[in-house]
């Protein structure tokens, strides 16, 4: 990625978050669009609920039939959505910082892979579901590592170097899943495919997916000023005194860490990581003490949207909302590909 691409000037950087103020109208835009985007979500459905029902609902009243329907059923999943949509978008919105190249995000870069192999194993093991997200940061840390290192190599790794590597890797994984899918038992195939092309059926918890986004941000987003340093380069950062080892590794681990919550709330969700960061920096810039909380918001409504997308297009059949966001983002990468020609 290109300095005009992959971030602002040091001295841009350099200057107060008070400037933040600027940052208001945005950030609240996207805020309206994210508390729309899971209202229209927990109304819309094979039975849809009324406006004035959802209120109804929403304020302690309406009738037991769409209270069940909404509190039980569609809001868990609506949130789970938003928050798992957020922590991609973030995700990647930190790995192309990293890279300083606008095709990064943990399912192009094979953690996402790697997550969903750790996941499926402990899956077949029949263990418990903490055991499954140790298990999917276990596998999303080792992708990482495997891709760090494949592209070190001997000398000093280049962004194009490493998103090729990530690639190579990413298809590994997708053998190794398509090994353990062939060895599983059969009863359980179904589910497990539904659950790699990202399936929020079964995301009845957000709270975790939400809780670790809200510390994500509030540890991420005060490192904006030095993320901007960074996304001009290793060198230029060091040497206006950003501790850039540091926070490389910090990026990797909590990358991985995102996208393994990510993956074992909702399955494998490929491109919202690579879609939403780019596009907002197309209309808001390059400041990462934006662009990472609108990642949140706007990947957040992204999702709860492909997910209310993915139960009505085929009501009262549902599509795997993995399905829904690769038709969003294939297009997305080919014309981001042609486009760094």
């Amino acid at each position: 990625m290109s300095g005009a691409e992959g971030g602002v000037s040091p001295a841009a950087a350099a200057r107060p978050a008070i400037g933040s103020g600027r940052f208001v109208p945005p950030l609240l835009a996207l805020l309206c669009l994210a508390v729309t985007s899971v209202l229209v979500a927990v109304a819309l459905g094979s039975v849809r609920v009324p406006p004035a029902e959802l209120w109804a609902v929403l304020t302690g009243d309406g009738s037991p039939l769409h209270r069940t329907l909404v509190l039980e059923l569609r809001a868990p999943r609506a949130l789970a959505a938003f928050a798992v949509g957020g922590l991609l978008a973030v995700a990647g919105a930190l790995m192309q910082v990293l890279l300083r190249n606008p095709l990064a995000d943990p399912y192009v870069l094979g953690l996402s892979g790697g997550a969903a192999v750790g996941a499926l194993a402990a899956m077949l093991a029949g263990l418990g579901a903490a055991v499954v997200s140790g298990f999917a940061f276990a596998g999303a840390l080792l992708s990482t590592v495997l891709v760090f290192g494949l592209a070190h190599g001997t000398g000093s790794w280049t962004p194009t170097r490493l998103l090729l590597t990530g690639v190579v890797v990413a298809a590994g994984w997708g053998a190794v899943i398509t090994f353990m899918l062939a060895v599983g038992p059969t009863e359980r195939l179904p589910g497990m495919l539904y659950w790699l092309m990202g399936d929020l059926t079964y995301a009845r918890t957000p709270w975790v997916a939400f809780a670790v986004l809200g510390a994500v941000c509030v540890l991420v987003i005060p490192l904006g000023r030095s993320l901007n340093v960074l996304a001009r380069g290793p060198l230029q950062a060091a040497a206006l005194g950003v501790p850039v080892r540091a926070l490389e590794w910090s990026i990797y681990v909590g990358a991985s860490l995102i996208t393994a919550v990510a993956v074992t709330t909702a399955g494998s969700i490929g491109f919202v990581g690579l879609v939403v960061p780019h596009m907002l920096r197309l209309v808001l810039g390059n400041d990462q003490r934006l662009i990472l909380p609108a990642a949140a918001l706007a990947g957040g409504a992204l999702l709860a949207l492909a997910d209310t997308l993915a139960r009505t297009m085929i009501a009262p059949e549902q599509l795997p909302v993995g399905v829904i966001t690769a038709l969003l983002g294939v297009p997305t990468f080919l014309y981001l590909l042609y486009r760094s020609r």
